[in-house]
């Protein structure tokens, strides 16, 4: 058995699939988690944020070992009413600074709007708290670059990680492994979607509260569909392909919610990889229809991701056999035949559970990231999977996309906005 901090710092335990007669259970156990020594006290977090992402990162924390919310920070009254239902042990406040002030409090978790993280992250930086900042890490690439300079300085005693959760998703790191070792032979294309029916706008009886909620709709604070959704599936496409893009093209529509909005609500992405290789992203508010999921196609093969730890290979007919296939776990989709890369798939076969249903012992992305949060107080700081410099390039890819959604048009990504240098 290897340390948990030996499988966070290497990027999962996973070996190669290409030896292993049962490779298709390639995640490791949801059993294996932290254990705390005795000795060891909660760290105390503060919730900067409770809107609906917040209440979600605070509920989620109640079920992380060694996280203890003992405050949450809300500027709208109402908002800390609610937190004193939810969390009544935690001290509420309705400033930041005071979270910040508060020497009890070791670590802070900012789930604000995407243009509020900035001046937050770096105080908070600079008042000694580790920092968890939600995903995408800033609306502008001036912000990002200013968050990933103060994140820097103070690399070797502090943790500072932006919420791309699929870096800790064990699915997600085991598949990339997978993908890596070069079972898909060499990679031809990539596509990606996230389809919901929903409008995005939200309502109050508080004029002020109403602007402050929609600033998603706001094209100066918001960076649409590609940037609050999208960043995280193609987060994992510059993971997994190993390389940045270098061009994007953009478009985007309004289609469905015809109400005065500026920000589109279908868009469409084409990415350029330095291979040559594209990487396709769509993204609507109109239709709900084939949910969400990134699929990496090869001369050999194709890879499916889906949430909650499900994810497929479908192979071509002459591509070399792997061995282990043959003893996996077989999905029809239409008229293709998906092997299931699941963890415990023969366990879950002898339940008679369906592998496109989640699998009840399997966290959400969104845990696996906090754990890994609370795993770097245990065994850290070092610099976590999703460090300031993924959520630096992750931004600047996000921002530069809705950019050319926009304008409708096809913008290079000066290489330069990747890094600090």
């Amino acid at each position: 058995m290897i340390s948990r901090r030996d499988f966070l710092r290497t990027g999962g335990a996973a070996a190669s699939l290409l030896g292993l007669s049962r490779a298709v259970e390639i995640r490791p156990d949801p059993s294996f988690v932290r254990t705390r020594p005795p000795q060891s006290a909660d760290v105390n977090i503060g919730v900067i944020g409770y809107g609906p992402r917040g209440r979600e990162i605070t509920s989620t924390l109640s079920r992380v070992p060694g996280a203890h919310v003992a405050a949450i920070c809300d500027s709208y009254a109402p908002m800390l009413r609610r937190a004193q239902r939810d969390v009544p042990d935690a001290a509420r406040y309705e400033d930041y600074h005071q979270v910040l002030d508060d020497a009890e409090i070791q670590a802070v978790v900012v789930a604000t709007p995407t243009h509020m993280h900035r001046q937050i992250v770096v105080d908070a930086l600079e008042a000694s708290k580790n920092v968890y900042c939600e995903a995408p890490m800033a609306s502008s690439v001036d912000d990002a670059r200013a968050m990933a300079v103060a994140a820097q300085a103070v690399s070797d005693s502090q943790i500072f990680q932006v919420g791309h959760t699929y870096r800790s998703n064990p699915q997600h790191r085991s598949v990339f492994q997978f993908i890596r070792s070069g079972a898909i032979g060499s990679p031809a294309m990539g596509r990606a979607q996230w389809h919901a029916r929903q409008s995005w706008r939200r309502t109050s009886p508080n004029a002020d509260r109403v602007r402050a909620l929609n600033w998603r709709l706001d094209p100066e604070l918001s960076i649409g569909l590609v940037g609050e959704m999208g960043i995280h599936q193609m987060d994992v496409a510059y993971w997994v392909l190993g390389a940045l893009p270098t061009k994007v093209i953009g478009f985007g529509q309004i289609m469905a919610w015809n109400d005065g909005r500026e920000v589109p609500d279908t868009v469409q992405a084409v990415f350029e990889f330095p291979s040559g290789m594209h990487m396709m992203f769509d993204a609507t508010l109109a239709s709900s229809f084939d949910d969400a999921y990134e699929a990496y196609y090869g001369t050999d093969s194709t890879i499916l991701f889906r949430d909650r730890g499900k994810a497929w290979m479908f192979k071509e007919v002459d591509a070399p056999m792997l061995g282990w296939e043959v003893y996996a776990r077989k999905d029809k989709f239409y008229k293709e035949t998906g092997i299931a890369l699941l963890a415990n798939a023969t366990q879950l076969d002898a339940q008679n559970q369906d592998p496109t249903e989640d699998d009840p012992n399997v966290e959400t992305p969104l845990w696996y990231a906090l754990n890994e949060f609370m795993d770097n107080h245990e065994f850290g700081p070092y610099l976590p999977a999703a460090d300031y410099q993924r959520g630096l390039e992750a931004a600047v890819i996000a921002i530069v996309a809705n950019d050319a959604i926009l304008q409708g048009t096809s913008l290079a990504i000066d290489p330069a906005l990747y890094t600090l240098g």
